[in-house]
């Protein structure tokens, strides 16, 4: 069967820290055909178990801004003190292949993603409650207790970005926020936009 949905399609994720968007963004890309995760670069140290290249790309203040000055970023903002950016060759990646490409970005870097590139779609993640939110962030035992309690105070303001994105899912089981992910991506993928008509037209026979 002739796959004729061949335009790339840019898909962000977001949601409050420890609201679930990187754990909901790998388990879709591992199971959609040409699908990929952009890897976003931070000023940040790295987590426990973090890697890379495969999370991010960790790099000094210094070599940052470098990227700022070159116009090498889509996006960039400063969160929590630390610079966080999407790579410009991300997007042409994806316009390159043709795939599917996953953002996980704060509200600030999905609007700006929103602003280039139009047709790309907007999923925000709430967390089932605060109280919710604030046991995961305990269990990742990487934030001290006053850490927790500012990212808390930040969801309830970053949640309220939630009505400028297209879609709005609760985050209460993984699996099932997967499954909802995916049906919008298909749901996206069969929309008259993302058609390629031209190459639906070469297989047809007069």
């Amino acid at each position: 069967m002739k796959n004729f949905n061949k335009k790339p399609l840019l898909v962000v994720l977001s949601s409050p820290s420890g609201g679930g968007k990187t754990s909901i963004c790998r388990q879709v890309v591992k199971t959609i055909r040409n699908a990929s995760h952009s890897v976003s670069v931070t000023t940040r140290l790295p987590r426990k178990n973090e890697a890379e290249g495969k999370d991010y790309f960790f790099v000094t203040e210094k070599k940052f801004k470098e990227l700022i000055r070159r116009k090498q970023l889509v996006e960039w903002a400063k969160v929590f003190g630390k610079y966080y950016g999407t790579l410009k060759k991300s997007v042409k990646k994806a316009s390159g292949k043709n795939l599917t490409m996953f953002f996980t970005l704060d509200p600030q870097g999905a609007l700006a993603i929103k602003r280039k590139y139009p047709s790309s779609v907007l999923i925000y993640v709430l967390p089932p409650s605060l109280s919710e939110l604030e046991q995961r962030l305990q269990k990742r035992k990487t934030d001290s207790s006053q850490i927790i309690k500012h990212r808390l105070r930040a969801a309830l303001k970053e949640i309220t970005f939630g009505n400028k994105y297209d879609y709005l899912i609760v985050n209460q089981d993984l699996k099932e926020s997967v499954n909802i992910v995916k049906s919008i991506i298909q749901a996206e993928k069969n929309k008259s936009r993302n058609f390629n008509f031209k190459s639906w037209s070469k297989f047809q026979k007069l």
